[in-house]
C-alpha cells in the first residue's frame, strides 16, 4: 500500500494531547479534505469525536474500545472507524503510528 501522499498543505504547528504522549499535525489535500497523522506513545487515552472517523494504525500494538462494544486489539497494521459525537478509548502500548481521516456522514 503507497503511504505517501502529494500535492498537500501540511500545518507548521502540531496538535499535542495528553501533555505531549500524542502529536499529529494535519495535512490538507487540494480538494479540501485532510487527515491528521501522527504518533502515541504508550498510555490509556479517551478522545470525543465531531465527525465520523477512520483510523488507520501503520505501526504499533493498542486496544481500542468504542461505545458499546468489547476491547478489540490491533497489533502492526489495521483499521478502525468512529462515529461522530462520541467518545472512544485507547490503551497504547508500544509506539503507534497512525492516519486519521475525517469522513463525510
Amino acid at each position: 500500500q503507497n503511504m505517501s501522499f502529494t500535492k498537500v498543505e501540511i500545518a507548521k504547528k502540531a496538535n499535542v494531547y495528553f501533555d505531549g504522549k500524542v502529536t499529529s499535525r494535519k495535512i490538507t489535500f487540494a480538494d479540501g479534505s485532510f487527515k491528521t497523522l501522527g504518533i502515541m506513545l504508550p498510555g490509556t487515552y479517551e478522545f470525543g469525536t465531531d465527525l465520523k472517523e477512520e483510523m488507520v494504525i501503520s505501526s504499533g500494538k493498542l486496544r481500542y474500545q468504542l461505545p458499546e462494544s468489547d476491547w478489540q486489539t490491533i497489533d502492526g497494521e489495521g483499521v478502525f472507524f468512529v462515529p461522530a459525537n462520541v467518545k472512544f478509548k485507547l490503551e497504547v502500548e508500544t509506539v503507534t503510528d497512525y492516519i486519521c481521516s475525517y469522513l463525510a456522514q
